[in-house]
């Protein structure tokens, strides 16, 4: 089953209510809305692509060590996730697929980090509760998230449906702003230009980590050049 096909089960299972997810039919309209305004917007397209250079970053793994982008393009490729949170089951998903293909990136000679907007806590959650072996680094405010053209603010009508529904993202990524980035991911070639980038305003749809594979091994060639 490939990833579009298990986050269309979910979909599906969730607009029709079934347990645990026991979503009530009312809220569907407000979140298909909240996302037909964002891709009507545009901002997908202002997003960074394929030929431009990636910003540096500089962020914190869930123990508080610092990641830095420049040090890991040293060893070689670099895949970047961004990861909008713990309580988002699409982006959980989407974490576990790459884990999956997580050796095959690594036998291509890349690294791979995702990047949330959430608190270090949770990140540690996030990455427990997926299997991970690779760090979800802390985007306080969402600043490398805006530098990849990723920050977009939620509409007031979707903050109140988050928070009718307990999640509260001021709580969750300690920071009042409730912003969070367009789901994106992006190969950064050693000499910092980026040979991959794939971003949706659907957080529902996401392409499958294999298509990034032929990018990272054209960008492996660059540092033997």
């Amino acid at each position: 089953m490939t990833l579009q096909d298990r986050l269309d089960a979910f979909k599906a299972d969730f607009i029709a209510g079934k347990p645990p997810y026991n979503a009530p039919p009312e809220i569907h309209p407000i979140m298909a809305r909240a996302t037909a305004e964002l891709i009507a917007s545009g901002a997908a397209t202002r997003a960074l692509k394929a030929g431009d250079r990636a910003p540096d970053f500089l962020l914190a793994a869930p123990d508080g060590t610092l990641v830095s982008s420049a040090e890991l393009l040293e060893r070689g490729p670099l895949v970047v996730s961004f990861y909008r949170g713990v309580w988002c089951p699409y982006c959980n998903m989407e974490l576990q697929a790459l884990q999956a293909s997580l050796p095959q990136f690594t036998a291509a000679g890349a690294h791979l980090v995702a990047i949330s907007p959430q608190t270090r806590a949770n990140s540690r959650k996030s990455m427990r509760e997926n299997g991970l072996d690779f760090p979800i680094l802390s985007d306080r405010v969402n600043d490398v998230a805006a530098a990849f053209g990723l920050r977009f603010a939620l509409p007031d009508y979707l903050v109140a449906l988050y928070k009718s529904r307990g999640n509260d993202l001021a709580v969750t990524n300690d920071d009042p702003s409730w912003t969070l980035p367009m789901p994106g991911r992006f190969v950064i070639s050693p000499d910092g230009m980026i040979v991959y980038a794939e971003v949706n305003p659907d957080y529902t749809r996401r392409p499958e980590p294999s298509d990034m594979l032929p990018a990272i091994r054209r960008a492996r060639l660059t540092m033997a050049a």
